[in-house]
C-alpha cells in the first residue's frame, strides 16, 4: 500500500484546527481522497480527542512543524489566532508571549509571565531562555485562556506545552542539512536504537550558525549573530506490561542576541554600539557616586562578569524522569525534572559608541529548578466519569549577578548587586468530566495553590552609594517575602449538537505570582506588587463537516483580570523612575475562528482569525492625579506610565484589533514517485502598541508578512529537498520599545535544505 505525501499547509492548518491529513490508499476502489483525522492530545492532561475538548487549543505535530520551517518557539507566533509575540529587548534567546492580550515584557527573574512554557508538561519558569529550538518534537500545544486548574500558577494567557519523541520500537531517524542567508549553516539528526523489546533508546543533537545581521558602523563587526547546538538523550524502559519509565537528559548551548538595530533604508539594519563581539569590561576602571557624595574611581566590576563579551549567551541542561504505572485506578505518573541555566548577557540599550556602551546592562545569572509532579488518570462509574488528580510541588533558586554602567565620558557605574529570590510552591488539584446525559458532560477541577517567594541583596562594590543590601530594604519598609495561598477553580458545560459538532461553555479561574521591581538601585523603590488574578468566560463550537473535509471551530471570551501587574512611572529621588504596580484592572474580550477545507484532493486552504479588544479598567487613584497633573500642564506626568502624551489613558499593549493567518498549498505530481509542493503563509496583525504610554515612536499600524516555500519529495518519504523563506517580503517591523531605541523583527531569511530518513 502506498500513501501519497502530506501537503505543508494542510498539516498546517490542521494542526492549527486540531487535525491531521489523512489520504486513502491509491490502490484503493475509489478515488484518492484526503480527510481529516483526529489529533489526540493531552491539554487536559490526560489524552483526548482536541476536537472534543471544552478548551481553545491548537496542536502542531513533527512533520508540521518541519512543512511549515517552524525551527523556533517563536514561529509558532504567526498561525494561532490571538497568539502575538516578538524576541525580548535584547535576548534572542527570551520570548514575548501574548496570548489574548496578557503578556510580561521583563525576563529579571522576579517577574513571571503570564504564558507558561513546558517541555512534557515540565514547567520552564524562566523567560529568559523561553525561545526553544525544535528538534526531535513530537508535538506543541499551544492552550488559549487560563490553565490555573491543571497547568497552575502563572498560565493566565495560556500555555505552550513541547512534547518531546519518544524512543522508537524500530531503528530509524533522520539526517538533515541546511544552508541560508548570512551564511548560515545547519545540520540535524536523531537516530532511534532500541536495545530490545523492553528497552528503547534515542539520540539527537542539533547545530546552528550564522554571521550576524546588524552591522556596527563602530566596530567594523557583524552583531546578532547566532552560534547554538545542543543534545538530546532518551530512554524508555518497559519492565512490565504495566510500568513505562522515560528518561532523557539534554544539554544546550545558545549565543542569540536581538541588539537593537536602525533600519537602513534597504531591508539591512546597523548599529553605532562600542561595545566588541571580542571585548569585554576587564580592568577598566569604573567611576561613580562614593558612600561621602563624591563622584570618584571605584575600581573595576566585580566578580567574574567584567569577562562577558557583547551578546546574549544562555547554556542549559535538563534531566527528566516519567514513570507511568497502569493501575486499576487508572494510570499514575510520577513526573520529576531538574533544569539548570546560565545565562550571560553584555547589551547596550543606548547605542552609545564607548567600548562600554550607552547603557550597559551586565548580567550573570544562575536559574535553577526542581519540580515534582504526582498524577493519576482514570476512569470510573461505568466511563461516565474521567477525572484527574495531583499533587506538585516546585523550588526556585535564582541568582543574578548584574550591573548598570551608564556613558558620561567615563564609564559610570549606577549599580552593582547581587540579587538572590527563591519561590517555593505546591498545590493539589483534580478535574472531572461527568457524562450525566447522553449528549450532555459537565467539567468540574480545582487547584489550590501555596506559594512563597523571597528576595535578597549583596552589593557588589562597597565603594558606591548605591550599594544595595537586604537590611536597606526592610528599613524602608518593604516586605522581603511573600505568600499566596489562592484556589483556582473551572467549571464547562458541553453539548454534543451530533457527531459532527459540540458546542461548549466554561469559566476558569487562574492566577500570575508577584514579586518586585528589582532593577531599582534605590531600596525604597525595590517594591513589591501582588498577584494578579484572571477569570476567563468562554463560548465554542466545533464541527467537521462535508464527510470531514471542512472543518470550522469559533470560541469567544471575555476575561477579567484584577490586580494586573502594570508598569507605570512616577518622580522618585533619581528623577521619572518606571515601577510596576497592580495599578488597574483589564479587560479583554475578543472571538477566534478556525478555518479548513481540503478543497480538491491536492489543494488545501486555511484561515484562522483572531479579533480582540481591550481597555484598563478601576484604575489606582494615583494614576488619575497623574492624568490630571498631566492635563494641568505639570511637566513630566505625561507620556509616562500608562498616561498618554495628550493625558489620555493609553491601550494595553501587545493587543493587536486581530490577527489573520491565511495559507494555501498545491500538491503537484512530477514523477511516479516525485511530489513537488509550493505553499505559502500570510499573517496579518491589526493596529497596536508596544509601549505602555501609547507614545507615536510605539504604534504599530497593521502589517502583513508572508513565509514561503517550496519542496521536492519522494512519495514514499524517504528524502525531501526543500528550500523556504522567512519574511519573505523584508518587512521592516517595530516590535518593542525600550525607549530610547525601537526594536524591529529580523530582516528576511532563506534557506536550502535536504532531509534523509532512514
Amino acid at each position: 500500500m502506498k500513501l501519497t505525501t502530506f501537503s505543508p499547509v494542510a498539516l498546517a492548518v490542521t494542526l492549527a484546527l486540531g487535525g491531521t491529513v489523512t489520504v486513502q490508499a491509491q490502490d484503493a476502489p475509489v478515488a484518492q481522497q484526503r480527510t481529516l483525522d483526529e489529533v489526540v492530545v493531552t491539554a487536559q492532561r490526560r489524552q483526548e480527542t482536541v476536537q472534543e475538548i471544552p478548551l481553545a487549543v491548537s496542536a502542531f505535530d513533527s512533520a508540521q512543524l518541519s512543512r511549515l520551517g517552524v525551527t523556533e518557539a517563536l514561529d509558532m507566533t504567526r498561525l494561532v489566532p490571538n497568539f502575538y509575540g516578538s524576541n525580548n529587548t535584547g535576548l534572542g534567546t527570551a520570548n514575548v508571549y501574548s496570548i489574548r492580550g496578557l503578556n510580561n515584557t521583563e525576563s529579571i527573574a522576579t517577574f513571571d509571565p503570564p504564558v507558561g512554557s513546558y517541555i512534557d508538561d515540565i514547567y520552564v519558569s524562566r523567560q529568559n531562555a523561553n525561545n526553544f529550538t525544535l528538534f526531535d518534537v513530537d508535538r506543541i500545544e499551544v492552550l488559549r485562556g487560563p490553565q490555573g486548574t491543571l497547568f497552575g500558577r502563572n498560565t493566565t494567557g495560556g500555555a505552550v506545552n513541547v512534547i518531546m519523541r519518544r524512543p522508537a520500537e524500530e531503528f530509524g531517524g533522520f539526517v538533515e542539512m541546511g544552508f541560508g542567508r548570512f551564511n548560515r549553516k545547519m545540520v540535524r539528526g536523531t537516530v532511534d536504537l532500541p536495545v530490545n523489546d523492553t528497552l528503547l533508546t534515542k539520540f539527537s543533537g542539533y547545530w546552528i550558525e550564522d554571521d550576524g545581521y546588524l552591522d556596527n558602523r563602530t566596530t567594523g563587526q557583524t552583531l546578532n549573530f547566532e552560534e547554538n547546538y545542543g543534545m538530546r538523550a532518551d530512554i524508555r524502559w518497559m519492565p512490565t506490561d504495566s510500568v513505562t519509565w522515560d528518561i532523557a537528559a539534554d544539554y544546550v548551548d545558545t549565543q542569540d542576541a536581538a541588539i537593537a538595530g536602525t533600519p537602513d533604508g534597504s531591508g539591512g539594519f546597523f548599529t553605532d554600539t562600542g561595545l566588541r563581539r571580542d571585548g569585554n569590561l576587564a580592568g577598566v576602571t569604573m567611576f561613580g557616586v562614593l558612600t561621602d557624595g563624591s563622584f570618584g574611581p571605584v575600581g573595576p566590576l566585580a566578580s567574574t562578569k567584567s569577562f562577558i563579551p557583547t551578546g546574549n549567551l544562555v547554556r542549559a541542561w535538563s534531566l527528566t524522569s516519567r514513570l507511568n504505572f497502569a493501575t486499576a485506578l487508572g494510570d499514575l505518573e510520577v513526573i520529576t525534572g531538574y533544569r539548570e541555566m546560565n545565562q550571560k548577557f553584555f547589551l547596550d540599550f543606548f547605542n552609545g559608541p564607548t567600548p562600554w556602551g550607552g547603557f550597559a546592562i551586565i548580567n550573570d545569572g544562575q536559574h535553577d529548578q526542581f519540580t515534582q509532579e504526582v498524577k493519576l488518570a482514570g476512569s470510573a462509574w461505568n466511563d461516565d466519569i474521567d477525572y484527574v488528580v495531583g499533587a506538585y510541588f516546585m523550588d526556585e533558586d535564582n541568582v543574578t549577578d548584574f550591573a548598570d554602567i551608564f556613558n558620561i565620558g567615563v564609564p559610570f557605574l549606577l549599580a552593582d548587586r547581587t540579587m538572590e529570590n527563591n519561590t517555593r510552591a505546591w498545590a493539589i488539584y483534580g478535574q472531572a468530566d461527568w457524562r450525566f446525559a447522553a449528549d450532555w458532560t459537565l467539567t468540574l477541577g480545582v487547584r489550590y495553590t501555596d506559594e512563597k517567594k523571597d528576595i535578597a541583596y549583596t552589593p557588589n562594590n562597597p565603594l558606591l552609594a548605591s550599594s544595595l543590601t537586604t537590611q536597606a530594604i526592610i528599613d524602608q519598609g518593604v516586605p522581603v517575602e511573600q505568600k499566596t495561598q489562592l484556589w483556582t477553580p473551572r467549571v464547562a458545560l458541553q453539548y454534543e449538537i451530533n457527531d459532527d459538532m459540540n458546542a461548549y461553555v466554561s469559566a476558569t479561574r487562574g492566577f500570575k505570582s508577584g514579586g518586585w521591581n528589582a532593577r531599582n538601585n534605590n531600596a525604597l523603590l525595590v517594591q513589591p506588587f501582588d498577584p494578579e488574578v484572571v477569570w476567563s468566560y468562554e463560548a465554542g463550537f466545533r464541527s467537521e463537516l462535508m464527510n470531514r473535509r471542512l472543518r470550522f471551530n469559533a470560541t469567544a471570551f471575555l476575561t477579567d483580570v484584577t490586580d494586573f501587574q502594570l508598569p507605570s512611572a512616577f518622580t522618585g529621588p533619581t528623577g521619572i523612575v518606571f515601577i510596576t504596580q497592580n495599578f488597574a484592572d483589564l479587560q479583554v474580550k475578543g472571538a477566534e475562528f478556525e478555518f479548513l477545507a481540503l478543497a480538491t484532493d491536492r489543494l488545501t486552504l486555511f484561515a484562522n482569525l483572531g479579533i480582540q479588544d481591550s481597555e484598563y479598567r478601576n484604575i489606582d487613584p494615583s494614576i488619575i492625579q497623574q492624568q490630571q497633573n498631566c492635563l494641568a500642564g505639570v511637566p513630566d506626568t505625561c507620556g509616562t506610565g500608562i498616561v498618554t502624551p495628550d493625558g489620555g489613558i493609553a491601550t494595553p499593549v501587545r493587543t493587536p484589533e486581530y490577527s489573520l493567518a491565511i495559507g494555501a498549498d498545491y500538491a503537484i505530481q512530477v514523477g511516479p514517485q516525485l511530489e513537488l509542493v509550493p505553499s505559502f503563509t500570510v499573517t496579518r496583525f491589526g493596529r497596536h502598541e508596544v509601549g505602555t504610554s501609547n507614545a507615536a515612536f510605539s504604534a504599530v499600524d497593521a502589517y502583513s508578512n508572508i513565509n514561503a516555500a517550496i519542496s521536492l519529495e519522494d512519495i514514499n518519504g524517504a528524502w525531501a529537498l526543500r528550500f523556504d523563506c522567512k519574511n519573505c517580503n523584508n518587512r521592516v517591523q517595530l516590535n518593542s520599545v525600550l525607549p530610547p531605541l525601537p526594536y524591529y523583527n529580523k530582516p528576511r531569511t532563506y534557506m536550502a535544505s535536504f532531509r534523509y530518513n532512514f
